[in-house]
């Protein structure tokens, strides 16, 4: 800071400069700046003192802007322009415009970010900070308006609101399945390659516990692929690499277009979901209900 303070003149004479050298007069520069003509005229003096150099030629009655001087007009009326805006934004009412917003990977690339043009659309006004993160502690900082997250609909200090419940079945490509008939019999697929999530939660449906439920052993040993990213799974199954395992509302869109299909009729439902999280003090900010109905009734629609 100190080097900047030794390096820039005081800003009255730039002031004054600028003034002047728009309107090409150090008499209308002082009309518009409140001060006597002499006072202008010394100020630039000063400047071109310091400067080292001559910004204006004078005469008898007129002023022209010197080739140095209308190459440091050009700076100094851009740089005073930048200094004159930021100033008038930090004297202006602060009005929150921006809506932080925190999902999980699977609900960020599967399911938020193709409707989240429909939402900016609606409202311009909001910018959107996007977070995406599998750690649950990410989704709840306390920089984040609004989450979407899995679980149960209980968090501390948090409020909630259920967006869709958790229902779970096999899926597969229209290829794997004619490659492999058998596999549309849930007691088969065990023999089957199985695309399997690696994660840490122990609350998210496995092959082990989604197949238990439909009363099938899995055993230890069995073919299968592992991915610690579920777009990724997913992606994996589309092109014919197994079966995996399809949330409903996150893989609506793939069935509907037939890159994937559902394996009979096994679905598994838990008490768990998707739950769109906020803290509690914060439930009356416009921007968070504004979202929160936005998610709700985008959801409302496809049911």
């Amino acid at each position: 800071m100190q080097t900047l303070k030794k390096q820039l003149p005081p800003l009255e004479p730039l002031v004054a400069f600028e003034s002047a050298a728009r309107h090409l007069s150090f008499t209308a520069a002082a009309r518009e700046l409140n001060l006597s003509q002499a006072a202008v005229s010394q100020q630039i003096r000063n400047l071109e003192r310091a400067l080292g150099i001559d910004l204006f030629t004078r005469s008898h009655r007129a002023i022209q802007l010197t080739p140095q001087g209308s190459i440091y007009r050009n700076a100094i009326a851009a740089a005073l322009k930048q200094v004159a805006s930021a100033t008038i934004e930090m004297r202006s009412p602060k009005v929150d415009t921006r809506l932080t917003v925190a999902v999980d990977q699977s609900i960020a690339s599967m399911w938020l970010i193709p409707r989240l043009p429909d939402f900016q659309q609606s409202h311009p006004e909001l910018s959107v900070r996007l977070i995406a993160s599998d750690i649950e502690q990410d989704c709840l900082h306390e920089e984040v308006d609004i989450a979407i997250i899995h679980g149960n609909g209980s968090w501390v200090n948090r409020e909630s609101a259920l967006l869709f419940p958790e229902e779970v079945f096999a899926v597969c490509s229209p290829a794997y399945l004619e490659d492999n008939p058998g596999a549309s019999a849930v007691e088969s697929l065990p023999e089957e390659t199985l695309l399997s999530l690696e994660n840490s939660h122990w609350d998210w449906m496995d092959w082990r516990s989604w197949l238990s439920s439909n009363g099938v052993h899995l055993p230890v040993q069995h073919r299968g692929l592992q991915i610690n990213n579920y777009p990724l799974l997913i992606e994996a199954a589309k092109n014919g690499q197994g079966i995996a395992l399809g949330w409903r509302f996150l893989i609506d869109e793939y069935i509907q277009n037939n890159s994937l299909i559902m394996l009979g009729d096994a679905s598994v439902k838990t008490r768990y979901g998707y739950y769109l999280v906020w803290p509690a003090d914060s439930e009356q900010l416009p921007h968070v209900a504004l979202f929160r109905e936005w998610a709700v009734s985008g959801v409302r629609s496809v049911r």
